[in-house]
């Protein structure tokens, strides 16, 4: 039984890929640090969904353009968190 392989990664996209699932965490940090129990629920739907949603892009520019959007969005939590202590 052999399984199928996994495509080999560019240099590039496996950065691009490393990027990614950073801020994934870095979002998932910042979601902890809101105080209310049902907006961190709807916090971390929104970011699953965003994040499976554009799962399925491969090409570089738009990976760089989502991360890009995905650190704007970021900044606005962590801002707005800021606001509310």
């Amino acid at each position: 039984m052999s399984k199928a392989a996994k495509p080999v990664l560019s240099l590039k996209h496996f950065i691009l890929k490393q990027e990614v699932k950073s801020l994934y965490r870095r979002i998932f940090r910042a979601i902890r640090q809101v105080p209310d129990a049902g907006h961190r629920q709807e916090l971390k739907e929104w970011a699953r969904r965003d994040f499976r949603t554009n799962s399925h892009h491969t090409d570089e520019t738009s990976i760089k353009m989502y991360i890009k959007y995905g650190e704007r969005c970021l900044r606005e939590l962590e801002n707005t968190i800021n606001l509310s202590k």
